[in-house]
């Protein structure tokens, strides 16, 4: 638990390499079977069920942290989708990667929302909707969304679609629902 306290940049080389290297398999386990169990990520990630431990001691914090490390990349992802696309194109890129942490949310919501407090839960919104709101604005600089259209608007009509379970069936729904949620705020290139 100290090393959770103390953050990434106090890791040794080794041992953050270990935490990202779970985070990572808990992500993909997690959007799979949100019940897959810690001993199962701790063996797909190539450590033992200590070191998983040593990093997050219980489910609450592995969830938590895989939400922390999804948002942190979700908000680098915008700058730099932007330089090398389009707005509307970067705009849908990025939500494509939303979709993609909204099923792994699917799954752990209650644990989530169990584990996070209030404040963390505003901190970690508002950092996403900077990001959101910087390719937004990009899009309306070139007309592809109406200026009206607004960063937690979107955020909550996207929000909809992490209630979707993550079948076939449902990744079809997900992108008849993002192709409406995007005619709604003003593109016209769906």
């Amino acid at each position: 638990m100290v090393k959770e306290i103390m953050g990434d940049d106090n890791l040794r080389a080794d041992a953050k390499a270990n935490r990202d290297r779970i985070l990572d398999v808990a992500r993909d386990a997690l959007s799979a079977d949100p019940q897959a169990s810690l001993n199962s990520i701790a063996k797909a990630a190539g450590v033992g069920a200590g070191t998983l431990y040593r990093h997050f001691p219980n489910r609450e914090s592995l969830v938590l942290n895989v939400y922390r490390k999804e948002i942190d990349a979700l908000v680098a992802l915008a700058p730099s989708l932007l330089v090398k696309h389009l707005p509307l194109a970067a705009l849908r890129l990025w939500c494509d990667r939303l979709a993609r942490f909204g099923r792994m949310k699917h799954g752990v919501a209650d644990t989530l929302h169990a584990a996070m407090a209030g404040q963390d839960f505003q901190a970690n919104y508002q950092k996403m909707l900077a990001a959101l709101g910087q390719l937004m604005d990009a899009c309306k600089s070139t007309g592809d969304l109406a200026p009206e259209a607004d960063p937690e608007d979107f955020v909550m009509l996207m929000s909809s679609l992490w209630k979707i379970p993550p079948t076939q069936a449902g990744e079809t729904r997900v992108k008849r629902l993002m192709a409406t949620v995007f005619r709604g705020m003003g593109a016209k290139d769906v």
